[in-house]
Parts: structure tokens; C-alpha cells; sequence
């Protein structure tokens, strides 16, 4: 059997990836003019895998810059993520590991790294600082790919996923000040920041009070339209041998609400379930499979939330508007106004429903689908 051409759990390949060439096209032409660049959109809409793609081919084209992805979604504190910096734009500066031994000693005036090297140098390299200087001199680990991108006469694209995680560290105000700080004045590097908590990044980004405010560019990411999903979804079909028509190709992403992470994964189902031709049968058994693939994420997530938190997520489900009416708030048990707000703003915080057009929705499609079947006895079949 050939590979599924539906790609979901990871960033998807550049074969996987579809439409984007708006946001593709912005991203490489801010990245390659020197413009930071901040991603916000909401969990698994494609942020990592458009920075990836975008990445992937200024590689292949362009020499003048070095590029390099750091993740830092285990990155737990400060000294972690000064490390892993430091370790990860040597490593992008040159192609042995000789010369990033060099490029520790010649670069670093005030702090003296620790090498480490293993049998295979290009996967077990890494460095380390004794921790009070480094926290005293952090300057220098910030500051390091403007020193290494001025001194070998080439730019620096230093993309960081998961950005909103370093707002977790002690002390981080002033980590963040020291950033901005520092990042500001480089004329020789290009940050393209990202994240997974649209609630957290736009806070980071969008506060005035912040000091990573109009730090750059800001991306948006909107949803890939329904027609390209069609498009992309037949062609995975065909380009295995299967077939699937236009209704049922629409279907996918219609009652995953354009969410890419459950468009790729309905369709991988529905795929591995089609023999030859889909069918809705194959369509409403892969919709039951991914729902029950999700339950345990989808039941936890419930555990976590308050009875009226729940009770606010009832009344989503259930397409009211006028959370604070009295009508509204004794029907689903809402307490009053100010807990409805105070709900309402913890909900959103952690992901769970947005605003769209002044009404309040769920971010995640198949967890809306799971919701009211849990509490509604709400079929979800096609």
C-alpha cells in the first residue's frame, strides 16, 4: 500500500502542504528583508509547517543566510533556553564541528563554554555555562548571532516555536526586557516568532505595555479556504490510486471547520479506509474513529474546567449569544455576570472557545463534535 498522502501529528511535507502562498510568500520576503515576524493564530492551524516550508526553500536558494528552527516547547528556564540558543546558532554557523568548537572560543569574551562531544559530533554537540555567570553576562548569549553574523559577513534567520513558553520562567519581565533589548539593535539577524497559545502570543505582541510590542511584522493566520482543501483532498486520492468526489471531498473539511490538523487527519482515515471509491460509509466511519481517537484528550479536558465553565461551554454549544440575560444564565446555570465574564475569559485563555464575529465558538471542530454527543446525545454521522 502506498504512504497516505494525508499528514497530521507533525509538521506536514512540503508535498503535504497546501495553499498558503500568501502567508508563504509574505513570511520569505519579511524574513529575507531583515523584517521580524510574529505567527498567532490558533493550535494546529499549520504555523510550524508554513515557517518549515518558508525555510526549506530559502536553504535550497539562498547562501547569503543561515537559518535555523529552535523548539523550545521542553525549554523549562532561562538557563535552558540561553544554552540551547547558544548551542543551536553555532551549529547554523558552519558545517564542522571543529569550527563551532572554534566559534565557542573566538565569539565568547566573557564567558567561557563547556563543550561536550560524543562519537557522532553533528547529533551529540552540545554546550553548557556555569549558570552564575551566565546569568550575569546573558547579554553575550543573546547577542551572539549579530557577533557571529558580522564577523563571517553573512545574516542570521533564527525562527523560535513555542516563543510564549519562555513567559513561564521566573524572573521573565525581565528576561523579556533583555531580549527586546538586545534583539532590537541587530541589523545582521531576523527573528520569526511562533507559538501554540494564541492567547499567550497575542498578549505577548499585541500589549502596549509589553516590551516585545510592535516588535516586528504580525501574521494573522487565517483558515485555508474550503475549495483548496477540495482541490488537495482529491488529488491525495488520486495520487494513490483512489477516487473521492467533489461532495464528499467537501464534506471533510466542512465538518472540520477548515481546522488543518482535523482536515489532514479526517481525510487520512477516510483514505485508509477506502479500498477503491469513498463512500459515506467509509466518511462517517472515519469521523467515529478520529472522535474516539481524541475521547481521552477530550475527557480530560472537561475534568479540568469548572461546573460553570462547563455550563458556559453548553451554552456555546448550544449557539446562545446573551451570556449575561437572565434568561441565558438560569437556563444553563451560569451564576452571574461577572462570573460569566470571568468564565468566559478563562475559556478563551486556555483555547478552548474564541470570538468570532462578536459570537463565542470552539477553537478545536472535533472537540465541539464529542462535546455534544457527551452532553447532547448529539449525532455527529454525516
Amino acid at each position: 500500500m502506498k504512504d497516505s498522502p494525508f499528514i497530521y501529528g507533525t509538521t506536514v511535507s512540503i508535498q503535504s502542504f497546501t495553499d498558503r502562498e500568501t502567508e508563504s510568500e509574505k513570511l520569505k520576503s519579511n524574513l529575507l528583508n531583515g523584517i521580524n515576524t510574529t505567527i498567532i493564530s490558533p493550535r494546529r492551524w499549520g504555523k510550524s509547517s508554513l515557517v518549515e516550508k518558508v525555510i526549506a526553500g530559502i536553504r535550497k536558494k539562498d547562501k547569503k543566510n543561515k537559518t535555523v528552527i529552535i523548539d523550545l516547547f521542553s525549554v523549562s528556564n532561562e538557563e535552558e533556553f540561553l544554552e540551547k540558543f547558544a548551542q543551536e546558532i553555532i551549529k547554523a554557523s558552519a558545517d564542522r564541528w571543529q569550527e563551532w568548537m572554534n566559534s565557542g572560543k573566538e565569539f565568547f569574551k566573557q564567558l567561557i563554554p563547556k563543550f561536550s562531544i560524543g562519537i557522532d559530533p553533528n547529533s551529540d554537540f552540545s554546550l553548557s555555562f556555569d549558570w552564575h555567570e551566565l546569568k550575569k553576562k546573558s547579554d553575550e548569549v543573546l547577542n551572539l548571532p549579530e557577533t557571529i553574523a558580522r564577523k563571517k559577513g553573512f545574516k542570521f534567520i533564527i525562527c523560535l516555536d513555542e516563543f510564549q513558553n519562555l513567559a513561564n520562567f521566573n524572573h521573565y519581565l525581565t528576561f523579556e526586557k533583555k531580549m527586546r533589548s538586545c534583539w532590537q539593535r541587530h541589523q545582521s539577524v531576523t527573528y520569526c516568532l511562533y507559538g501554540s497559545k494564541r492567547h499567550m502570543m497575542t498578549d505577548i505582541f499585541n500589549n502596549p505595555s509589553k516590551p516585545f510590542y510592535r516588535f516586528g511584522d504580525i501574521i494573522l493566520l487565517q483558515k485555508i479556504h474550503t475549495q483548496k482543501w477540495i482541490s488537495f483532498i482529491i488529488k491525495g486520492f488520486e495520487s494513490t490510486g483512489k477516487k473521492i468526489d467533489e461532495k464528499m471531498a467537501a464534506a471533510i473539511p466542512e465538518a472540520m471547520k477548515n481546522h488543518s490538523w482535523y482536515v489532514q487527519q479526517l481525510s487520512h482515515y477516510v483514505w485508509n479506509l477506502t479500498q477503491k471509491n469513498a463512500t459515506f460509509t467509509e466518511l462517517n466511519a472515519a469521523l467515529n474513529e478520529l472522535i474516539n481517537a481524541n475521547s481521552p484528550l477530550y475527557q480530560k479536558e472537561t475534568e479540568n474546567i469548572s461546573q460553570t465553565q462547563l455550563n458556559l461551554l453548553k451554552a456555546v454549544a448550544k449557539n446562545e449569544t446573551q451570556f449575561t440575560s437572565a434568561a441565558v444564565m438560569q437556563k444553563h446555570f451560569l451564576g452571574t455576570p461577572r462570573n460569566v465574564s470571568k468564565n468566559k475569559m478563562i475559556l478563551i485563555k486556555n483555547d478552548i472557545i474564541h470570538e468570532v464575529n462578536n459570537a463565542l465558538e470552539f477553537v478545536d471542530p472535533a472537540f465541539e463534535l464529542w462535546f455534544k454527543k457527551q452532553y447532547f446525545n448529539q449525532s455527529y454521522n454525516f
